[in-house]
């Protein structure tokens, strides 16, 4: 029985090192590039810590407990800071989340053809618009039409703490509209991608089974995007977290815990923005810095929060499969 010689010449010699070393090289320069990005991360992080270090030194853990900053006395706490961040980005979600995922199901499953493009490119051109643009619209229009709202509120419901104070326009209120509109366009293109990606499969199993169109999307198909939607969601509380511009001309930028919607308060980004131009001590800037640190950590506490929820989702809808 006679054995064949295994493949020798020119185009052997290609393929066993031609195509490996192509392999590799591009191996290579996709881990060079994945790794770049997290050592970009780490430096700015390290650079954030050591310009921080004279503050945080002087103030302890009563920079992250204080709400005192007075920059004259070298006393600095931010967390009327952190708290406005928090509070207005939520706010923002819990706008947005609702008219977003209603506006991409209604592109994804109901909307006639005719409508589905246009409407989707305005969506998607929200996110264009500069921040900037959106702060010039919130203070000139947003803000006077939301003043008779918070008369309103407060003449009705100033019993709850929330509704309480003076109806400036100006103040947490503002902010968390500004918000929910630059998120919007986020969660509406996000989610609707998701939703299309749904196989057409699911969708026709459940129609043969007699469930209606409601039944269909609120089962097979939301349970299916879910995943997806929780990572929209994530995607724009990280955009909400970090907005500059137009939060700082609404927000009424005020030192202090905000007791009310209609209160001004202050954000890390707006803090950041509002005096790093006018720091004149070595302390202040130090502080200043350490405000945007600590906005850095919160931002990669929220996208480490959106893998573990996406985990948990796609792990329970394996699991329930």
């Amino acid at each position: 029985m006679s054995t064949s010689s295994p493949p020798t010449g020119p185009l052997h010699r290609r393929g066993l090192f031609g195509t490996n070393a192509a392999d590799r090289a591009f191996r290579g320069t996709t881990l060079t590039f994945g790794v770049s990005v997290i050592a970009l991360i780490c430096l700015l992080g390290f650079e954030l810590a050591r310009s921080s270090q004279p503050a945080l030194r002087q103030s302890g853990w009563s920079f992250l407990v204080s709400s005192k900053w007075d920059p004259v006395h070298n006393a600095f706490g931010v967390l009327f800071a952190i708290y406005g961040t928090v509070v207005t980005s939520l706010l923002a979600l819990a706008i947005a989340v609702p008219i977003g995922l209603g506006a991409a199901l209604f592109l994804a499953e109901l909307s006639p053809r005719w409508l589905r493009q246009p409407l989707s490119f305005l969506i998607e051109l929200l996110a264009a618009v500069p921040s900037i643009v959106y702060g010039l619209w919130g203070v000139f229009v947003l803000v006077p039409a939301i003043r008779p709202l918070e008369t309103w509120l407060q003449a009705h419901f100033g019993f709850v703490p929330l509704f309480r104070g003076e109806p400036y326009g100006i103040g947490v209120l503002a902010a968390a509209l500004v918000l929910s509109v630059m998120v919007l366009p986020y969660i509406t293109a996000v989610s609707r991608e998701v939703i299309q990606a749904v196989p057409a499969s699911q969708r026709e199993a459940a129609y043969a089974l007699g469930a209606t169109r409601w039944e269909t999307i609120r089962g097979p198909v939301l349970r299916s995007a879910r995943s997806g939607i929780v990572g929209a969601i994530i995607l724009a509380l990280g955009r909400a977290v970090g907005e500059t511009m137009a939060v700082t001309m609404v927000i009424g930028n005020r030192a202090e815990i905000p007791t009310s919607l209609f209160s001004p308060a202050y954000t890390l980004a707006s803090l950041i923005a509002n005096e790093f131009a006018e720091a004149t001590g070595n302390l202040h800037i130090s502080a200043l810095v350490g405000a945007a640190l600590i906005l850095l950590l919160l931002t990669i506490a929220i996208n480490a929060l959106a893998r573990l929820l996406i985990w948990r989702v796609t792990s329970g809808a394996r699991v329930t499969a």
